[in-house]
């Protein structure tokens, strides 16, 4: 194992019981902040619905949506967010703006991420439309671990990184695509990443405003070919542990995170997903 696991678990291996109190903490900061925020409507990870977009079923009473396209599940961004939630902002740094997320930018050390390639598109559309309407100009915020479960400006190891992190503005489709690497499995979590909604641009880059917060994951056998490669020696026996059904945070419904795959591990996988908001 690397050395930066070597010297007791991360905070990052906590699980659950760590991340709920940095969600509880976000959201108090969102309300005293003033009623010209925007409010988070989304559903909580005891609330939400395992109702896909495309699907014929009636919404949760916690959704503000029309009946078949519910509001992507509310998540804890976790203990590494980079949002100045949790000390250190990078959404105020010059090159947060970007589509490859695999280097470091501006004055941190010049790292970067290897593992295989990853493609991420995140599709935003308006959910009060039926998930008809795609959100034009709103940012999607995302960051995720490094092949070896670190998180880049916390953990051991790489602190001086801010790699992995990355901005971008929704086009006329509501898209935004990131290039990156596929994460690690960290003890305790199924394989994810975060991300955060902003109404704009202007809002992201102010860290401001957030409206929704949550997380994409992997299917399994994606992750297991893609663990069967050099470097991810550690994600084999931490997902070996590890189901979808049993993950604190996806336990009690991921189907509406769930990324489509394509691709494979000798190539590069892309992920999809849709998020209503």
């Amino acid at each position: 194992m690397n050395g930066r696991h070597d010297e007791g678990p991360h905070e990052h291996d906590r699980g659950l019981s760590y991340d709920l109190p940095v969600l509880a903490r976000r959201r108090m900061i969102r309300l005293m902040a003033g009623a010209s925020l925007v409010p988070l409507v989304g559903c909580t990870t005891e609330e939400k619905t395992t109702a896909s977009p495309s699907s014929s079923s009636s919404p949760s009473s916690s959704s503000s949506s029309t009946a078949g396209c519910a509001e992507i599940p509310e998540e804890t961004a976790g203990p590494f967010p980079g949002d100045g939630s949790n000390g250190v902002n990078v959404l105020k740094e010059s090159g947060v703006v970007r589509s490859d997320i695999r280097k470091s930018f501006g004055d941190s050390a010049g790292g970067t991420a290897e593992g295989v390639p990853l493609t991420m598109t995140l599709t935003v559309v308006d959910a009060a439309s039926g998930c008809g309407t795609p959100k034009r100009g709103a940012a999607v915020y995302v960051w995720h671990c490094d092949r070896e479960g670190a998180y880049s400006l916390y953990s051991d190891g790489v602190t001086e990184e801010n790699y992995l992190r990355g901005v971008q503005e929704t086009d006329e489709k509501g898209q935004v695509t990131f290039t990156s690497v596929f994460p690690g499995c960290y003890p305790g979590r199924w394989p994810h990443v975060h991300f955060e909604v902003y109404a704009s641009l202007a809002d992201a880059t102010a860290a401001t405003s957030i409206t929704n917060t949550s997380q994409l994951a992997f299917p399994k056998d994606v992750c297991d070919a893609v663990y069967a490669t050099d470097g991810y020696g550690d994600s084999v026996r931490n997902l070996s542990s590890l189901s979808l059904e049993d993950d604190g945070i996806f336990s009690d419904g991921h189907e509406r995170q769930l990324a489509a795959m394509t691709g494979s591990a000798g190539d590069g996988y892309t992920a999809t997903l849709t998020v209503p908001v």
